[in-house]
């Protein structure tokens, strides 16, 4: 794909990185620029988007928790039957396509209608929501690998033991619903309930805000700050290197200590 122009009758599946318009890539911004039709996402960077895709039809097909208002399905084959049409479509998804993007499925039903589909990868929010607030995903004597995980559903008890054991960093991401379970899960299987925790919401935009709070506190310290989705959580030692997190954790430590 590099260098090229989508061919009519072609899907590309354009990743759109983490939230700001800036951080789309310019081989996504030259699919955009050529498109006839671009099925766009929620969580993608959509102010611009009629100028980047400035002979397109722009049709949001994006999705809401617990409301999905175009069923996926119907989008495989809404993508489909545009390319079969002639059409050069570009489908804009949030972050990297093939990170909880569905891009796969879509993939999938693409080259089982024969259509040719490409993929053009994105910044993903796993990395890029932690770094925005400081927050390194690995560092040199804190933390050699990190786990990126969906927060979707409730965790079952062996991804929790899994989570508990591998110990390093863990993303997780669509995980403010089940963000109880997740914490009283991890300590049940015997993570600390001082290991540091951070929560990003809105990252890479100008609403980002931050809460950080030991594993046992971060409940309640997000419910104080009325933390909501869109948020990644890290938790694991290298929440410390966010700006301000090592006073911040001092000062709920001091206040669990005198309750």
């Amino acid at each position: 794909m590099t260098g090229a122009v989508p061919a009519p009758g072609s899907v590309t599946l354009i990743g759109a990185g983490p939230g700001a318009a800036d951080l789309l890539t310019v081989r996504a911004l030259r699919v955009l620029a050529h498109a006839d039709v671009v099925y766009y996402d929620r969580l993608a960077p959509t102010d611009d988007l009629a100028a980047w895709a400035p002979h397109a039809h722009l049709v949001d097909v994006g999705k809401q928790p617990g409301h999905h208002r175009v069923p996926q399905a119907e989008i495989d084959r809404l993508i489909v039957a545009s390319a079969l049409a002639g059409l050069r479509v570009a489908r804009l998804k949030g972050g990297d396509p093939f990170v909880f993007g569905r891009g796969s499925e879509e993939v999938a039903a693409c080259e089982e209608a024969g259509v040719p589909v490409t993929v053009v990868p994105g910044i993903t929010s796993a990395v890029a929501v932690p770094a925005a607030a400081g927050i390194p995903v690995t560092a040199r004597g804190l933390s050699k690998a990190f786990t990126v995980i969906s927060g979707h559903d409730p965790l079952s008890e062996l991804e929790l033991s899994g989570l508990a054991r591998l110990g390093g960093t863990a993303v997780v991401l669509m995980g403010m619903a089940t963000l109880g379970h997740t914490a009283i899960g991890l300590m049940r299987h015997g993570v600390d309930p001082r290991m540091p925790v951070g929560i990003v919401e809105r990252g890479c935009t100008e609403r980002q805000r931050v809460c950080i709070a030991p594993l046992a506190e971060i409940l309640t310290a997000s419910a104080v700050q009325g933390m909501r989705s869109p948020a990644v959580l890290v938790i694991g030692e290298v929440v410390r290197l966010a700006p301000g997190a090592e006073e911040r954790l001092r000062e709920l430590a001091g206040v669990a200590g005198t309750a």
